[in-house]
């Protein structure tokens, strides 16, 4: 099999054209493998720090933590893989959408209420139990509402810009994004300060965004923010471009391959003066884990549905189709307590250090048995 397409094709190239859409089982799967670490995965990797004399156990376990500031580890791509995922679904729901008679207007619509259930429902977990009477300790800003946004902003550009207008769109947000935070100076602190408390992000945060900020005085989920990061979506949404046309599936490989090396070069070039960071979302940041999720669709895709090597991503494929179920499940359930009360009588004969590895390895295994048992009921929870 020829990934890169380097050799000749029997098919011409149709380009414009596009099949009829079906569902591919490497989107479900590589959503189900990001959820995974959300809930429970990445927690059951960070146990298993300092437990063998295997190195590289103990450094994937230090990939499962956020920086304090700058730079960059594996956990850090997680959420902005979610969000490079809800863009590759959107041309498929779309054009199936457009497809069926819906015109731009109730696409909208749909998208937009959408939004606001997600914003409502991200306000809910972040609080839980919201303190209604005390708005000024209320967290305004989430997982769920970000998402929400980035998908009806990227549905108004889909529908309505060519993928040259995209991508000059991304292009224009990221550059302008670098220049404010490098130019417009902040009281107190001037231009360029790229510290958590200098920073431009934090002090239009302080000065817009009502209720609680994360980090005291800044919150890295917060206004200026929302630009940067939704352009992981509308970089999504060319790979769901890509997936969904006529292309032979060397082309398709050979397009999300090239596209992810040239983001990941980009970001990282640009890196060494705009730090790649989370907290900030920084130009960098968006540009280096946008080309690791289109690289990581180009595994997905080339072993699922190419080589149709399908039965090892059953696993994911379980999370992936009730992704929201498990996100909010997980804020609300215990399933740590649980593992203890069903397990532990089993693991006590293990050595003291191995309890907390064995009970958030239950945990995980208690997740996918609750994803497994809507799966087998064909419940899917959606918004």
């Amino acid at each position: 099999m020829n990934f890169l397409g380097l050799g000749s094709s029997k098919k011409k190239d149709t380009s414009a054209g596009v099949k009829k859409s079906k569902r591919l089982l490497s989107i479900d799967a590589l959503r189900g493998f990001d959820m995974l670490l959300i809930s429970g995965g990445a927690l059951f990797i960070r146990r298993m720090e300092g437990k063998t004399e295997w190195g590289w156990i103990d450094w994937v376990a230090t990939q499962m933590t956020h920086p304090a500031w700058h730079g960059f580890t594996f956990y850090d791509f997680i959420f902005p893989l979610f969000l490079f995922i809800a863009g590759v679904s959107l041309p498929f729901s779309l054009n199936k959408g457009l497809s069926t008679g819906m015109g731009k207007p109730q696409l909208y619509r749909k998208m937009f209420r959408r939004m606001l259930i997600l914003i409502g429902l991200g306000i809910l977990y972040k609080n839980a139990p919201v303190s209604i009477f005390e708005p000024s300790g209320i967290r305004y800003v989430s997982v769920l509402g970000r998402i929400g946004i980035a998908v009806f902003i990227t549905t108004f550009l889909y529908l309505n810009f060519s993928k040259k207008g995209r991508l000059m769109w991304v292009g224009s947000i990221l550059l302008l994004y670098y220049a404010a935070l490098f130019l417009i100076p902040v009281p107190g602190h001037g231009a360029g300060d790229l510290s958590l408390e200098g920073n431009l992000v934090g002090w239009i945060d302080r000065q817009l965004l009502p209720g609680r900020l994360l980090q005291g005085s800044y919150d890295e989920l917060g206004l200026l923010t929302q630009l940067p990061a939704l352009c992981l979506t509308v970089l999504g949404s060319f790979a769901g471009d890509i997936l969904r046309s006529n292309r032979e599936d060397s082309m398709k490989l050979q397009r999300l391959f090239f596209a992810g090396a040239a983001c990941v070069g980009i970001g990282l070039v640009w890196g060494l003066h705009f730090p790649v960071n989370k907290h900030l979302w920084s130009s960098s940041f968006i540009l280096l884990t946008g080309g690791m999720a289109f690289l990581f669709m180009f595994g997905f895709y080339a072993l699922i549905d190419v080589l149709e090597y399908k039965k090892w991503a059953f696993f994911f494929q379980v999370i992936g189709l009730n992704s929201l179920t498990i996100y909010l499940g997980y804020r609300f359930i215990d399933f740590s307590e649980t593992s203890h009360l069903l397990f532990a009588g089993i693991y006590s004969i293990a050595p003291e250090p191995w309890h907390e590895v064995f009970q958030a390895f239950g945990a995980m295994m208690l997740v996918w048995l609750l994803l497994y048992f809507l799966y087998r009921k064909k419940i899917f929870i959606k918004v």
